[in-house]
């Protein structure tokens, strides 16, 4: 089933006048609610000041499409894939320069849109509601989401991303559609909520944040966690970590990698050619299994956050790899200088273990070092392979 529009009036999507905000809402057998909503955002539209378009993504059983089209609002038929496929459906069909997305199970209150139309005038690209912020109506959200979940979720993506939102997983959220284009969304759930969030920080757009009301449900309706059970809002947690972790694992990785290298790779050389006393601190054999744990954990990390920026494409890799420092032949060359060293520091302690009758009279700190030499050296090669094969995929 491909995306079909119905539109109250006999225009074509094309010839439709264009608007100044399209209100685009997803909806799945909200028979209930779905009537009253198109009223309210028609009374936001008209509170605002602003030419709009009420545009439901609508893959109900039920008789929400018709409703919707009863009440003057134009219904987009899309298959039931999930929230955020309902979002990329609906782009070609989007007829404003700012979009307002949402809940169509009057949860929030869209009669009250004039904020958001306040900060998109001001020049913002992208904008937050919150509910934190704004008034959450007794019995409106369970304990588990307002006072862990939602909470620990946005402080997490705030450390992250280095961002100052206040509600993550708020529905209600505005953006142009040039930025909404732009982010170029993938997640197919409820997970694009997180995906929008991290992109738009990531893109540096202008951000807003704005108070919004957050009501409980209905009589009669039941929103759609609970239809899943206990175990929704847990997995609702997971993916929307996953998501935070997934795009732009760099965030973490890069800064602590380095500074974990850095702290390994002096503790190898301060220690290649025995025990060192520092500021009345003994340093031996223990420190360098440390210090070679510590390099190469982050040798990895950075290997893994660069590579990272080539498959997201959401930040510039030129500050930390240039084709010129990690050229194939440069990798290439300093792989075989490490692997080199290490095996004639390792191996001159194999001759002397065969020479003493296959025992080890005393350890030797220098074939530790080589050691911790070959590993760094083997982890070049295959950094500067898989550089090459992500670059190739970039130009092309």
């Amino acid at each position: 089933m491909k995306p079909t529009v119905r539109h109250f009036h006999p225009k074509s999507v094309r010839t439709a006048p264009q608007v100044d905000l399209s209100i685009v809402i997803p909806a799945l057998n909200e028979r209930i609610t779905i009537a009253e909503f198109v009223r309210w955002c028609k009374d936001g539209l008209r509170k605002a000041g602003v030419k709009g378009q009420i545009l439901i993504v609508d893959s109900s059983s039920d008789e929400t499409p018709r409703l919707a089209l009863a009440g003057g609002a134009e219904v987009l038929l899309v298959p039931k894939r999930g929230l955020g496929r309902a979002y990329i459906d609906a782009i070609p069909f989007i007829r404003g320069k700012w979009v307002l997305l949402g809940d169509a199970d009057l949860t929030y209150d869209f009669r009250k849109l004039s904020p958001f139309v306040e900060k998109f005038k001001a020049g913002k690209e992208f904008i937050m509601g919150s509910r934190f912020k704004g008034h959450i109506e007794p019995g409106a959200m369970p304990a588990l989401h307002q006072y862990f979940g939602t909470p620990l979720t946005t402080w997490i993506l705030n450390l992250l991303y280095r961002t100052h939102f206040t509600d993550i997983h708020c529905g209600m959220r505005g953006i142009t559609l040039e930025a909404l284009k732009k982010l170029c969304l993938e997640s197919q759930g409820w997970e694009y909520a997180s995906e929008m969030v991290l992109k738009a920080a990531r893109y540096h757009l202008k951000i807003g944040e704005v108070p919004v009301t957050f009501y409980k449900d209905r009589a009669g309706r039941v929103s759609h966690h609970r239809r899943m059970g206990w175990v929704s809002p847990w997995i609702a947690g997971w993916t929307n970590l996953r998501v935070m972790l997934v795009y732009t694992p760099d965030s973490f990785l890069l800064k602590p990698g380095l500074i974990l290298f850095t702290i390994g790779s002096l503790l190898g050389v301060l220690l290649a050619t025995g025990p060192k006393t520092v500021v009345g601190i003994g340093l031996d054999l223990h420190w360098m299994l440390l210090g070679m744990t510590l390099a190469t954990l982050g040798f990895s990390m950075i290997q893994v956050g660069i590579l990272a920026r080539y498959q997201h494409g959401l930040r510039s890799v030129r500050g930390i790899i240039s084709k010129t420092i990690f050229s194939y032949e440069r990798g290439m060359v300093l792989a075989a200088i490490l692997v080199a060293s290490g095996i004639s520091l390792a191996g001159a302690l194999c001759w002397v273990y065969a020479e003493e009758g296959f025992r080890l009279k005393a350890i030797s700190h220098p074939a530790i070092f080589g050691l911790m030499l070959i590993i760094l050296g083997f982890q070049s090669f295959c950094f500067t392979l898989l550089v090459q094969l992500f670059r190739k995929r970039t130009v092309a």
